[in-house]
């Protein structure tokens, strides 16, 4: 899937800063699989996917296709566009019968320019939400398989600050379907060639794996607490408790500064996928991440705080810069690594016409 969407995609920033991540789901949305991309992007990927399975059961059919950005509804940063793909049986293709989907797939790309208040879509100084782009969210982006031009089009320029360069955004649209096509075909092979329930038993077994990698990593930590202030003066507070019967930890954010009239604010998501990431460093075994590495832990996240923002705040920076920091204040916590810069020096410029966006 990585792969078709580097060669087929038309934006710098997908082709060649690979700023993308691609992943395979289960019926219920839960990540099973991901190639070694984004790691903010596959963390949180699955709530995304489950959105849209909420949104849409019982009304997916073979050949649609979802898109959606909403940072309150699994998403990032307004950027990062996912688009959701249904699998189905290779029959159901040929001659549908209303079956539910057995699995999705996912492309998440990073676009360098789809609005807000500053090319390139990344303003440093948007104060909600409205001023980072177009907010997008379980929109049909291929129904049955039409690709819904017209309306994407209608979407992308409509709004207060639309997008600058539409037409690279449809490019990239397009690429990414293309992954996820290419995910279907060789789900489709591997179904073929090893059967339906050989392929769910050994899905199963890749989140129970990680799931039992995770405790072990638990069974050595200790409970600690660490506070992060940032450059601004906010903090980042986390308390992580340790309960070596059950082999589980609990991640404590409450303390945590309320969120920021700045967009320094990370969506529940980006906390969630930084927890996600923190335990996955930890196991010394080459296991794919994936939602089973997420059982053992159960996660706080404080409303309204800057770690589990609410509409309208501005959220743009949570995903470069206070991920970094919820990560440093997990290590921290838990006594296991030094802190690095605590940033991802972001560069953004462009034109009335177009933007572009570096990390």
């Amino acid at each position: 899937m990585g792969a078709t969407l580097e060669n087929v995609s038309h934006s710098v920033n997908i082709k060649e800063r690979l700023d993308f991540s691609c992943a395979l789901f289960n019926a219920t949305g839960n990540l099973i699989a991901n190639a070694p991309h984004v790691p903010v992007h596959l963390g949180s990927m699955s709530e995304s996917v489950m959105s849209i399975i909420n949104a849409r059961d019982g009304t997916m059919a073979p050949g649609d296709v979802f898109l959606m950005n909403n940072p309150y509804n699994g998403g990032t940063h307004i950027p990062d566009v996912t688009v959701i793909t249904p699998v189905f049986a290779a029959e159901e293709y040929k001659k549908p019968t209303g079956e539910k989907p057995l699995f999705f797939v996912a492309s998440r790309g990073h676009h360098q320019e789809i609005g807000g208040i500053t090319p390139g879509s990344v303003p440093p100084f948007s104060t909600n939400i409205e001023e980072e782009g177009v907010l997008i969210d379980n929109f049909h982006l291929v129904d049955r398989g039409i690709f819904r031009e017209k309306e994407v089009i209608e979407l992308l320029t409509s709004g207060k600050y639309p997008t600058r360069n539409v037409n690279m955004n449809l490019s990239d649209l397009r690429a990414q379907i293309a992954a996820n096509e290419r995910g279907i075909k060789e789900i489709h092979k591997m179904v073929h060639q090893f059967t339906l329930p050989v392929v769910n038993t050994y899905m199963k077994y890749v989140q129970d794996n990680a799931e039992e990698m995770v405790r072990k990593v638990i069974d050595a930590l200790e409970a600690g607490t660490f506070t992060y202030e940032m450059d601004d003066g906010c903090k980042v507070k986390v308390t992580v408790s340790i309960d070596k019967k059950e082999r589980s930890a609990t991640i404590d954010f409450t303390g945590t500064d309320p969120q920021q009239k700045s967009n320094f604010n990370a969506p529940k998501a980006i906390a969630q996928a930084a927890c996600l990431y923190v335990f996955r460093t930890l196991v010394d075994h080459p296991i794919p991440l994936n939602s089973g590495c997420m059982k053992p832990l159960k996660i706080i996240l404080p409303e309204k705080s800057m770690v589990n923002p609410s509409p309208p705040a501005a959220v743009v920076a949570g995903n470069v810069e206070v991920s970094q920091t919820i990560t440093d204040a997990l290590y921290g916590a838990l006594g296991v690594l030094a802190g690095c810069q605590g940033t991802m020096n972001n560069f953004t410029f462009g034109t009335s016409t177009d933007g572009y966006y570096e990390t």
